[in-house]
């Protein structure tokens, strides 16, 4: 299994969320929102490449919040 490399987009296959790999410690994948916010640890085997697609919903997805003044 290959980990996706630090600052790629990834979806934790667990919970469906697309985020940014910040990093690898130990057995997980450090995960963080697309734009920003508290990091999660997920297992290598639940991580895979986020897609076109994927990485532009998650972008909307914030846009639309942040218009929303839900996020700073």
């Amino acid at each position: 299994m290959i980990m996706p490399p630090v600052g790629s987009y990834a979806v934790d296959l667990r919970s469906g969320r697309v985020g940014v790999v910040m990093g690898h410690e130990g057995p997980y994948v450090q995960m963080r929102p697309y734009g920003g916010g508290r990091e999660w640890d997920a297992a290598p085997g639940d991580v895979r490449h986020a897609t076109p697609s994927e990485r532009l919903s998650a972008a909307t997805a914030y846009a639309n919040a942040r218009s929303r003044g839900e996020v700073p």
